[in-house]
């Protein structure tokens, strides 16, 4: 898998189907991606290979006899269905994600090194509003990057 990098508006048609950029398709080098609930109302999308590798240390660090161990589990794991492109390089968006993120006909799709998102374009401009101001903050926490 190469690099998945990029922010792309895109549009989800009746049916539900967004057409995936042609970058990411091509960087996801595969016919089918595992979508899930991801966090502040998005989905979270993964090749098969990252979605083993995340789900494998998520259930290795949780516990079936903690609640909150559970609540994250019953979030990622259990919503999450492999989704196949289709001929023209759709995705077929199961309708309870659909739902869960919020999408209407506008979108937008993130690459993220290992992983992409799928914002409702609405929810996803109105997240970048609300975490502006501690943006800044977030981003010193990350000193030890240096150029």
């Amino acid at each position: 898998m190469n690099l998945l990098t990029g922010e792309y508006n895109n549009t989800i048609d009746d049916k539900g189907r967004v057409s995936f950029p042609v970058k990411l398709r091509t960087a996801v080098n595969q016919n089918v991606v595992m979508v899930t609930k991801g966090l502040d109302r998005c989905l979270w999308l993964f090749t098969t290979d990252e979605w083993e590798a995340f789900q494998t240390k998520l259930m290795s660090n949780a516990s079936m006899m903690k609640s909150r161990s559970l609540n994250v589990v019953r979030h990622f794991i259990a919503p999450a269905q492999p989704v196949e492109f289709d001929k023209n390089g759709r995705l077929s968006i199961p309708q309870s994600l659909r739902e869960y993120a919020n999408l209407s006909k506008d979108c937008v799709v993130l690459g993220i090194a290992k992983y992409m998102e799928l914002w409702d374009s609405q929810t996803y401009k109105d997240y970048l509003a609300e975490t502006e101001d501690s943006f800044r903050d977030a981003a010193e926490e990350f000193n030890d990057i240096n150029f």
